[in-house]
């Protein structure tokens, strides 16, 4: 059936895999995929592809899987469309053709029949297939229209005087777009702020910006300022370890909040505990938590340990105030203990995992060594639902439930916030982003084995800014599993950071359609694309987002085709579009009227250099300091062009009529960034007719360097540095009213 070489075999099966032939990066050069690629990327997928052989029987079963397994793994309809029809596959000889009858069943989500059918007999047969002397045939049935938005699971059984089969599907029946809040269709024009909350320092927090830090943040600017949002790092369960263990966009689970964010003051058992009060008294203890507030840059782990040493006393007094019984049988007794019983119940699966996974690691780490990863663990703890990972859970319940406490506190404290940010008027509220992934040696890795392609890294092309592609080093999703498992991870992982917000951002949003992969051990720029069923992941985006009413920003910089845009926008995701990529053909920086409207807009970005920073050059002397930059010409070559670059700012403001008075249009003779050119570069934004406008309080301050330095590891303090004032020295300077000022009368309320 396959006579062809090896070399066109291999390429038969990338394509049907979705690896692409060739690929062209943001300047136009063609990069053809090399055989050692193919190769290497299937199997990743966990294909055979070691020989001839294995490749023809690789492409046999591909052809005949959908017969083999019934149906297709997934169907999208979208509401108000025609809703089509599915495909049934069963085995069927000529005689008993006119007997055969399908049997159908609508599960929805909770468990409840929407309808029951049966089809036949007397079906017409669309199609038939011998495989491996057995006759198969295809039949068609109609699915029921108007169904309502949701998920459904569909079960059939085909009968027939010889044939008895069964077979399962998703069925997601999904908006044709995501969320989007009313008032911005109607004409509204938002702004607000974006923070790292790592960053804040407070008269009161422990060493790292916390959720009670936040709570300031809201009050200020949402009831003093009329901040319609506020945009967030990435609040993803972290290990905070440094240097390797800190990177919001590196988590160990997407699925679950970072622990170190917790307020410990606001917990209950805080003031109720006598060994917490035994321990704060304690000038040892005292002495550590002066350290780490008075440290320049988060120190994760002196902070994460004496936060940790304080949440286990108060989880000790929580189980002994509002529990009774003895593990595994512990059971509430106040309403606070029936709180924490019905989220981890809420939670299911997916918290009881985690927090088994941070349990196992602990221990492994005491047996095995600070460096073990679950990969290196004895092979019966490496599988979630092995029988040894059974009984492990069993006799270390009580660690087990102390992660799940940490999680309660967090996300009880985050909703509150939530709450607290419709209180105080914020349309929007919150707006998180979302990592493109997670640490491969983390929760999630572990978790999620049988989707997640271990045996390869994601990234990005080459490009001007890095020649050599960009590997970012964790797992991409494997499309053909992730299929095959109905998507269950992405909906869970969506529906929990939809949750804390009024918005999100996901973070490298192309993934939806294609993400560049890198075979593990390999250059990037060995790498090529694969594609993703996009159609699948917007409808589960759009139907997640709706019933969340979240909108939704997809953080598309980098190499994006234009159809890429075209197909985000009509699903109603905005784009995401920073001050400096944005240019006209001539390189000017594109006016105002040019953004488009369904669209976040930003001066800068946490992986870019800070207003402050960029006028200054203190990028350039960063990198020049670190060894990348490659001679003393190239170093003063890329100064000439920061100097252009400043030069097309001041004309673009200067011809909207926004440079401010005395500030001349020559960049030599405005060495640095003042306040009133702050204000007039966000008031050029502010004048786009982008739905949302957001300034990065780093450049309202006048911070010089940037939370991150991409390509850097422990070279440089990424994710580690604190803003210089205090949240409450905040809430007093005079520059955010100056900015609001501008904003306000340029997005006025609706």
């Amino acid at each position: 059936m396959y006579d062809h070489s090896e070399s066109d075999l291999l390429r038969l099966l990338a394509d049907r895999a979705g690896i692409v032939a060739d690929y062209y990066d943001i300047a136009g050069t063609q990069h053809v995929t090399t055989d050692d690629t193919r190769r290497a990327i299937l199997s990743a997928m966990q294909f055979r592809v070691g020989t001839r052989e294995e490749l023809v029987e690789e492409l046999t079963a591909w052809d005949n899987r959908p017969w083999s397994q019934g149906c297709e793994p997934v169907h999208v309809i979208r509401a108000g469309r025609e809703a089509g029809t599915w495909s049934l596959h069963v085995p069927c000889e000529d005689r008993d053709e006119a007997a055969l009858c399908v049997q159908w069943s609508l599960i929805t989500e909770d468990g409840s029949t929407q309808c029951e059918r049966t089809e036949g007999p007397g079906l017409r047969i669309e199609e038939s297939r011998l495989i491996q002397g057995r006759r198969f045939v295809r039949v068609t049935v109609a699915f029921p229209s108007d169904l309502p938005l949701g998920y459904y699971s569909v079960n059939t059984q085909a009968k027939g005087s010889g044939t008895s089969n069964t077979a399962q599907f998703r069925l997601i029946v999904a908006p044709d777009r995501c969320y989007v809040p009313p008032p911005l269709e109607q004409g509204a024009r938002w702004w607000g702020f974006a923070l790292q909350l790592y960053s804040l320092r407070s008269n009161r927090n422990w060493g790292v910006g916390d959720f009670g830090d936040l709570a300031t943040v809201v009050e200020w600017a949402g009831r003093q300022l009329g901040t319609a949002v506020i945009g967030l790092n990435p609040f993803h369960a972290l290990k905070n370890t440094q240097p390797y263990h800190i990177s919001p966009y590196s988590p160990s689970s997407r699925l679950f909040l970072n622990d170190l964010y917790i307020d410990v003051e606001q917990v209950a058992e805080y003031h109720t505990a006598p060994e917490v009060k035994t321990c704060l008294a304690d000038p040892s203890f005292q002495a550590r938590r002066e350290a780490a507030r008075r440290d320049p840059l988060v120190a994760y782990d002196l902070v994460g340990a004496i936060k940790r040493e304080v949440l286990e006393l108060c989880y000790r007094a929580f189980l002994r105030e509002h529990f009774e019984g003895d593990e595994p049988e512990l059971k509430p007794m106040t309403e606070r203990g029936r709180d924490f019983h019905r989220f981890t119940e809420r939670e299911g699966d997916s918290l009881a995992d985690y927090a088994l996974f941070q349990t196992l690691e602990e221990s492994r780490q005491v047996e095995q060594g600070v460096s073990a990863t679950w990969a290196q663990w004895p092979e019966p703890y490496r599988t979630p639902t092995s029988e040894a990972i059974l009984e492990f859970r069993h006799r270390h319940m009580q660690r087990v439930r102390f992660f799940q406490y940490l999680q309660w506190l967090a996300a009880d404290q985050l909703l509150g916030l939530a709450k607290k940010t419709r209180g105080e008027g914020m349309p929007i509220g919150f707006y998180h982003d979302l990592a493109l992934g997670s640490d491969r040696n983390g929760a999630d890795g572990w978790r999620f084995q049988n989707v997640l392609a271990l045996n390869a890294d994601c990234g990005a092309p080459p490009d001007a800014f890095a020649p050599e592609g960009q590997n970012w080093g964790f797992p991409p999703l494997n499309p053909l599993r992730l299929r095959m498992s109905g998507y269950q991870s992405v909906i869970e992982l969506l529906r929990k950071n939809l949750r804390y917000g009024g918005a999100i951002r996901l973070d490298h949003v192309m993934a939806l359609f294609r993400l560049f992969w890198i075979p593990r051990g390999l250059p990037a720029s060995m790498g090529t694309y694969v594609h993703y069923r996009d159609e699948d992941l917007l409808a589960i985006l759009a139907l997640e987002s709706v019933r969340a009413k979240t909108l939704v920003i997809g953080e598309d910089l980098g190499t994006v085709p234009d159809w890429v845009r075209d197909r985000l926008g009509a699903a109603g995701v905005l784009s995401y579009r920073v001050l400096y990529f944005e240019r006209t053909q001539s390189g000017a920086l594109k006016p105002p009227a040019q953004y488009p409207a369904q669209a976040l807009a930003v001066v800068t970005t946490h992986d870019l250099a800070t207003l402050s920073g960029y006028w200054e050059g203190v990028d350039i002397e960063t990198r020049a300091t670190l060894g990348l930059v490659p001679s003393e010409q190239a170093r003063a070559a890329m100064h000439e062009e920061r100097q252009r670059e400043k030069a097309r700012i001041l004309d673009a403001l200067n011809s909207e009529g926004l440079l401010p008075h005395g500030i001349s249009e020559h960049p030599a003779h405005v060495p640095t960034m003042t306040t009133e050119l702050m204000v007039a570069i966000h008031h050029y934004l502010a004048r786009s007719p982008a739905w949302i406008v957001l300034a990065n309080i780093e450049d309202i301050i006048g911070t010089r360097s940037q939370a991150n330095f991409p390509g850097t590891l422990d070279q440089h303090p990424n994710w580690c540095r604190k803003l210089d004032p205090t949240v409450e020295e905040l809430t007093q300077d005079v520059r955010f009213e100056q900015l609001v000022a501008e904003l306000r009368a340029t997005r006025p309320p609706v």
